[in-house]
């Protein structure tokens, strides 16, 4: 049987301080949540592996690292709301509930947003939704914190009309070339991005899409 007490251990030690994760917080957070609880059963083994890990319908859960580099580059406070664009079958929503003060989940196919709820269940602050990744019908009109869970094409505009005031949206943009961390931040009513660092994830399947990259 597999320990995955220990495995969790060895991924935050061996996957996360190593790569530059210093926040305590979010260390703390993936090394309480159960990752193999988020995936199907034949993959639940590999589930500290260091790789990207398969849903269906187009959707993955990251690997750990490249998930928590993200997490840190969105300096997520305890009192933010914050939305979780591919929230998969829960994993990234669950970590961000330890962190935020309340997540939405966003996830257009209806059979893994099921999933989600019920691996959620007892999670006072978080719940997942089924909507188009552009925000369309969201229950909430505004995010201090907005997270793609997968890697898109372009910046992804159609959703920074839900930033607040000194709200951040972290993505991972593969436009052509080595997929690159940005981060993007409401100040006066304009919305501006920098780049940070190199990593990967999986595509984020029916992202957003805007016809040029431009800053």
């Amino acid at each position: 049987m597999a320990d995955f007490a220990t495995a969790r251990l060895k991924m935050v030690d061996n996957q996360l301080r190593t790569s530059g994760v210093t926040d305590h917080r979010i260390l703390a957070a993936m090394g309480a949540v159960r990752r193999e609880a988020f995936l199907p059963a034949d993959r639940a083994a590999l589930a500290y592996a260091d790789v990207s890990h398969p849903l269906g319908s187009g959707r993955y859960l990251g690997a750990p690292a490249p998930f928590a580099k993200l997490l840190q580059l969105a300096e997520i406070a305890a009192t933010d709301s914050v939305l979780d664009v591919g929230a998969g079958t829960g994993y990234s929503t669950a970590v961000l509930a330890q962190l935020g003060a309340t997540v939405t989940g966003l996830e257009m196919d209806a059979g893994l947003a099921e999933t989600a709820r019920a691996n959620l269940e007892g999670i006072g602050n978080a719940d997942v939704v089924v909507g188009s990744f552009d925000g369309a019908g969201l229950p909430h009109e505004h995010f201090d914190v907005i997270i793609l869970e997968g890697a898109v094409t372009a910046q992804p505009t159609p959703l920074f009309h839900l930033l607040r005031e000194g709200g951040r949206l972290v993505a991972l943009i593969a436009g052509g070339g080595p997929a690159v961390a940005h981060v993007f931040v409401r100040s006066g009513g304009e919305v501006a991005g920098r780049s940070e660092f190199n990593t990967s994830l999986p595509p984020l399947a029916e992202a957003p899409r805007i016809e040029a990259f431009v800053f």
